[in-house]
């Protein structure tokens, strides 16, 4: 095997290390913050960790102060596949309540869809007072994929970008705040990773058809992005580019940054109280069947 090869090689294995520390995140909704997954930890991991779960800390009390003031908050995350957005949404929404911040993902438009209005469909996953919308691509696919792939016309091309500024200002007079997110990753690393979902049997399915094309056209979809930030990066509703390559510092880099793009503050709640359980003489609590229990093989 050639050095380029070893290397590459072991590119492909730390970025399965990452996703194993991405399951381990999730196991520790019931730990200690800070607390690590394993004794033989890294420094750095420890310190990952250690701030991932400071600044979780912090959405929960952005989360408590959008409740508590009714704001109204929408968050794009955009950029090439592969780029780390699915997880830095997992990391938000981890230990927020989903009635107060969600996820829109929505798939490919159908035939009704097509006929609508560009932007209809996007409105009805729109935050009422008190609510956190994120948006796992949005409105921008008809200036990146739907561009590249051919999927919408030039004219539909160009009414695309006379609209959506005015949609985006229409929006922000209507009182919800709009944030808007490039996960920018290069050309490597955007490899490594495609190959790494590759030899993952549990990744493969993160790899469509459209993804592996995507591939193939990265100087179309580079030009896409380039149009696509000039023509719609207005004073009144910026973009913000998130250097993706390190998929845990991008993590770490953005929800800081959108902490700082609200003006939150912690609510004062009132002390919590577990009451006491009534037990009541008359009642007996009725053995559970056997043939309905779940076999405990573990």
């Amino acid at each position: 095997m050639s050095h380029i090869e070893d290397e590459l090689v072991k590119r492909i294995h730390r970025d399965l290390q990452d996703d194993f520390d991405e399951e381990l995140e999730l196991e520790l909704e019931d730990r200690e913050h800070g607390v690590m997954p394993s004794d033989d930890a890294s420094a750095e991991r420890k310190r990952y960790f250690r701030e991932l779960f400071r600044l979780q800390s912090e959405l929960v009390k952005l989360q408590d102060w959008v409740q508590h003031t009714g704001h109204k908050v929408v968050i794009l995350f955009e950029g090439r596949d592969a780029a780390g957005k699915g997880g830095v949404i997992k990391r938000i929404t981890q230990r927020l309540n989903p009635r107060v911040c969600r996820v829109a993902a929505l798939p490919a438009p159908n035939d009704r869809e097509r006929t609508q209005w560009y932007f209809q469909r996007y409105v009805s996953h729109l935050p009422a007072a008190g609510e956190i919308v994120l948006f796992d691509r949005s409105w921008y696919n008809r200036a990146g994929v739907e561009r590249v792939m051919g999927f919408c016309t030039d004219e539909q091309y160009e009414e695309f970008f006379r609209s959506a500024p005015e949609f985006e200002r229409m929006l922000q007079r209507s009182g919800i705040q709009l944030i808007k997110y490039w996960f920018s990753i290069s050309d490597d690393e955007q490899r490594v990773r495609f190959l790494g979902r590759i030899h993952d049997p549990l990744k493969q399915w993160k790899l469509s058809p459209m993804d592996l094309e995507s591939r193939r056209r990265w100087e179309e979809y580079t030009r896409a992005k380039e149009v696509m930030l000039e023509r719609t990066h207005t004073p009144e509703s910026p973009w913000w580019v998130v250097k993706a390559d390190d998929k845990k510092r991008a993590r770490l880099n953005c929800i800081h940054h959108l902490l700082s793009q609200m003006p939150y503050q912690e609510v004062p709640h009132a002390d919590i109280e577990l009451p006491a359980r009534e037990r009541r003489e008359d009642y007996t609590r009725n053995p559970v069947p056997d043939d309905i229990m779940v076999p405990e093989i573990y």
